[in-house]
Formats: C-alpha cells, structure tokens, sequence
C-alpha cells in the first residue's frame, strides 16, 4: 500500500491546515470535492503517514528552484539563447520579487506545512515530547517533520540571506505572508500553548499572541536549529528517533533514503556545523555516515559505483551511496523540469548548458604519465616524460554521465570525444576545431536511462560522495595539538579523495576513494598531490609550465590543497545544487570576495566580466535581497 503511495498524497499535507485551523480554507481549490472531517483525516497510522508523504510531495516542488539557484549563480552553468527571462536575472545577479525561481512562496508552503503537522503531533501524541518515554513511529514522524523544517529554513537563509522566523502557529501560507508583509508585530488569532510536559491539562488552546516579526541570519537559523534537531529529537541507544522504515514491510529498500533518516539527519547537521565553521561538530556528524556499522561498509567508495557503474547511481535509487534522495516517477505523475530545461531534443527547450569551466574540469584530468625529475632541489628541470605523456579526460563522471555534446540533434559518442582530446594533446588544432565544429555542449546528468517524456529524474540531496568529499574539506582546516605540537588531517584529506586509505577494514573491502572510483588512481600518477613543489601543467597538453613553492608553508599547502578539493567537488557534484554555495563558504572562510568574484565572472563574456566581479565582490550581492 505504502509503495504505491510514495510522494503521491500532496493534497494531504494540506488538508491539516483546512481541518485543523479555519482560517486556511482558500488554501485549496473550493471546486475540489473534499469531504474529509478532523476526526476522519487522524483515524489511524496510515493517515499519519499518508499527512508526512505530503511533505515530501512540496519539497519535490523545489528542486528545480534549488538546482536553478544552486548552479546558475555559480560557475558550471550557464544560460542558452533559448533561456527565459527569469533564468536571464537569475544568472545576471538581477532577480526580481516576481522571479519564479526567486519566490520563496514554496518553501513558505513546504514550512507552513511542517508546522501544522508538527503542531498537529503535540495535540494528538503529547507522549513525543516526554524524552522518559521511548520512541515509537510518531517519534520519527516529529523527527522527519523537525528536519524537513529546519532544511527549509537552511536553504532559504543560504538563498536569501536572511530568513524571516516562521512561527510555529503560522500554519498556512496565508498567514505567513500575512505576517511576512505586516509591520513589526503580527497578531495571530489562532494558537495552542503546549505543556511542557505536552500533556493535556497542561494544554491551553485559542489564546491570542502577538508576534514580533524578526529575521534570522545564517549564524542564528544554524544556531537554533542545529540545537532543536539535537535536543528535540529522542536519542535511543544513541540513534535518533528521525524516519519512518517501511522497508519492514514492503521490502522496498529504497524507503529508507526516500523519507529524512539516521543518517540524513547527521548529513544536515554535519552541513550546517561545516557551513558555521565548527570542523569538531560537523567531522562528529558526518564521521558517523563515513563510519557507519554496517556489513556492507554502506556509504564507503568501493567498486559498487567505479568506473561505468558510476552513473548508475541516478538510475536507481541504492541505499549504499544514497542517504536522503527525493524519488519522482512518471507514472505517478511525479516529474519535474530538468530535462526540460537542459536537453535540446523536442519538446524540451535546452535553456540551460555547463560552461566552459565545467567541461575543462574533466577534460584536463590526466591518467598514465609521468614526470622527469633530474635534481629535487631544481623544480625548473622537471619536464614531462615523452614516453609517457597521459590520456586526458574523466569519462566515468564526465562525458556521457555529467555532460554530452550534440551535433545535428545526435550525441557524440564518447570515442570520438576521447580522440578530439588526443588532438588537443597533439596541438593539432585545425581538426578537432572542424570536428567540433556546430556543437551543442548539454548536462545529461539528469538524462542518464530517460526517454523523452520520462521527466521523473530523482533528485539527490545527500549523498556518499558529497559527504566523503565534505570530510575531506574538514581535514584540511582542522588540527589539534599534541604533546605541545600542532598536527592537522591533511593526510586524511588526500587520501580520502585519492584511495580511500584513511580507512582501516577488514581486507575483503577494497577502498577506493573519490577519484579512485572515478579511475584515477595514485598507481596511475592521478591523485591529487600536495609537496614542497607542486608543477603546474598545460590542461590541454599536460607539458610541464611551472611549479610553486611551498616548502616550508603550511597555510600555502592548505589553501592549494582546498582547491584541490573544491575542484573535486565540481566533479564529483556537479549540477547537483551545491556548487554556489560550496564558493561562499571558502569565500567566506579565506575572507576573500575575490574567490568566488573571479571563479563566476570567468563565464561571462569579456563585456560584461568586469561589471559582474564588481558586483560580486561586494557579499550582500551573493543573496537575493526580497526581504529588505
């Protein structure tokens, strides 16, 4: 029964607020028949349940806006002639309150809806609210509800800037935005005060408040929110209670990574202390998924997903790399607009296309070369070795997975896109440009086993890859002191991202790590590599141009190693939501406007670059400022 209910009751989250408070009625269409009474909608469990699916439901309403705002604003997307107004301000830094992907309207309704469930929960099972009692299923609804909300809010002040504090007697969208447009104060007619016992007796209903209307900034939605998931959510034998399993019932495995869970909740949390810049809070969250008890070693990089099997985890929704992915399908009538938006095959307009940046992070990669080093001490003497030059190209998470090229509406096979490199390699410039002459560059990424009309891609919040490469980002900052010294984690960064060696597991499990499940592996002098000297190599012809010098330097290493990782990321993640983000949050940690400010307005053309890295380096320029 649940399988086949899966995201598919929208209209019941927001049922709560026409049953539970009045004042919501216009919230649905009048012309609908619904004739669902308060008593009928909370009969039993599978209503409940039916009432959490619904929430889900809204957040499917917002992946496109997340990737839209995600990925546009950042460095590894860009717009098509064909693109619409609203992608043109979006991707300019001009968003208008009337922008559909600059509306807030529906994670007000995905909040408002969390709120009325919540709300709904505290009446009907005060029990969730007494930490002495143990958890059961309304337990982990509470916990999904509680995640849910404090995602919502996370993105939105990531979005936004700022975010104005949604109080949990604003059940609809109506009464936000109410409160949202009122002045300082917002007098809310409706409202329950609960015991802080949650019993009954302690319970008063109907009491009239006033509420002050005030906005949190990042610091403060990741202060109070990371502290409501720690502390309102019950701790059993150190699990929290977040997440309902159906898999007990339906032998669905994918439930467990479909609804907000274990280690969903962890990945949040990890995400908002790394955002903050609490290394310890976020390694503690996140080491938890790296380091799960499990007989499989789920969430560490084996050969599960290496090499051509890499892309099929947007095939399939796999609980060894999946840890919380929004499910869609077309025969439910559950789809969304990313094909729309990036194929160029009717009826989908191709509105969308990754940037020159983009493609050249796989393209540049380099497997099969080595280095003549003739005297340690003089770098300038380091050349590449003719006999070993390399093979470019990441064709396991680049071409055919991330992006393809269209030529007269047919894709390119990868063959042919392996031998146009070589010709770069070669300097043979005259017949790759004829070979690629006319060609249309596209994100496949959410094309990958679609046909035309499918548009049901899932959408991937977290996931394995994202977290281990999250880890890695900690190692290189964080260090300790020891016995009057101070250590750092860089070698856990490297290897995390290189093989996977910072593992220590039974020998039957074969590690890999992020650019080794990719095939770039150390044996094949492809990993990521910090030293004293650190040669940089022409992306196109991989002779050697130069080297750094960073003997001695630890704070050098660092920075040059962060690079390393956040350019792995770009490989890894790309198209995913992430990408502007990950940009502010080294921006800010460095303090340097300027590496986010020159990294985006790389992508424009020479006319418009100056004017963009001057908007840019200003930080109130990175959000979408409606709320001022």
């Amino acid at each position: 029964m649940l399988k086949n209910l899966k995201y598919s009751v929208v209209i019941i989250s927001v049922l709560i607020s026409l049953i539970f408070l009045p004042s919501c009625k216009e919230f649905l269409d009048p012309d609908q028949d619904l004739n669902v009474t308060k008593d009928q909608l909370f009969d039993d469990w599978y209503e409940y349940r039916s009432v959490a699916m619904g929430l889900y439901g809204l957040q499917q309403e917002l992946v496109e806006q997340l990737v839209v705002l995600g990925e546009l604003r950042a460095d590894l997307l860009t717009v098509t002639p064909n693109a619409d107004a609203d992608l043109i301000e979006i991707h300019n830094f001009q968003a208008s309150k009337t922008n559909k992907y600059a509306n807030p309207t529906n994670f007000y309704k995905l909040i408002s809806a969390c709120n009325s469930f919540i709300t709904v929960l505290k009446k009907n099972h005060p029990e969730i609210l007494d930490k002495k009692i143990g958890a059961t299923n309304y337990d982990k609804l509470y916990g999904e509800a509680l995640c849910m909300r404090a995602w919502a809010y996370f993105n939105i002040v990531r979005i936004y800037g700022k975010v104005p504090v949604i109080h949990e007697s604003l059940t609809s969208v109506e009464e936000i935005e109410a409160y949202i447009n009122s002045g300082s104060t917002y007098v809310d007619k409706i409202h329950i005060i609960f015991g802080k016992e949650g019993f009954y007796n302690d319970t008063t209903y109907n009491v009239p408040i006033t509420l002050e209307k005030q906005f949190y900034d990042l610091d403060m939605v990741i202060r109070v929110f990371s502290d409501q998931l720690e502390k309102e959510i019950k701790i059993v034998d150190g699990v929290p209670a977040v997440g309902v399993n159906h898999y007990i019932d339906n032998n669905d495995r994918s439930w467990e990574v479909t609804v907000w869970n274990t280690y969903a909740w962890h990945a949040l949390l990890g995400q908002m202390y790394l955002t903050n810049g609490d290394f310890t809070q976020a390694a503690k969250h996140l080491n938890a998924i790296a380091f799960m008890t499990s007989d499989n070693y789920r969430y560490q990089l084996d050969r599960t997903f290496a090499n051509n099997s890499w892309q099929n985890m947007f095939t399939n929704i796999d609980v060894r790399e999946h840890i919380y992915t929004l499910w869609f399908n077309k025969a439910n009538q559950q789809q969304n607009d990313f094909q729309r938006l990036f194929e160029p095959f009717e009826p989908h307009q191709y509105m969308l296309k990754p940037t020159r940046t983009a493609v050249h992070m796989w393209e540049t990669q380099w497997r099969f070369y080595s280095l003549i080093v003739p005297d340690q001490t003089k770098p300038e003497l380091t050349r590449l070795n003719p006999n070993q030059r390399g093979f470019p190209g990441d064709f396991v998470r680049g071409y055919g997975s991330s992006y393809q090229y269209v030529k007269n509406g047919l894709v390119q096979p990868a063959g042919l896109i392996q031998g146009v490199l070589i010709l770069k390699r070669e300097n043979d410039i005259r017949t790759y440009t004829s070979i690629m002459e006319d060609v249309d560059t596209i994100v496949s990424k959410y094309s990958i086993g679609k046909s035309t009309y499918d548009q049901d891609a899932n959408f991937i919040i977290y996931r394995a890859g994202g977290i281990q490469l999250y880890l890695a980002e900690i190692y290189t900052w964080w260090a300790f002191e020891r016995n009057g010294l101070v250590s750092t984690f860089t070698t856990n960064a490297v290897n995390i991202v290189n093989d996977g060696s910072n593992y220590n597991v039974s020998a039957n499990r074969e590690q890999l790590g992020v650019r080794g499940r990719a095939g770039f592996t150390t044996n094949l002098n492809a990993g990521i590599k910090v030293d004293n000297y650190n040669y940089i190599q022409d992306p196109f012809t991989n002779e050697v141009i130069g080297y750094t010098n960073l003997t001695n330097n630890l704070y050098g290493k660092q920075l040059y190693l962060e690079e390393l990782i956040m350019d792995e990321r770009a490989r890894e993640l790309a198209f995913e939501g992430e990408r502007f983000y990950d940009l502010i949050r080294v921006a800010k940690r460095r303090n340097k406007p300027e590496y986010l400010a020159d990294k985006v307005s790389a992508k424009f053309p020479a006319s418009q670059r100056a004017a963009i890295r001057a908007k840019l380096m200003i930080e109130k320029n990175w959000y979408i400022n409606i709320f001022d």
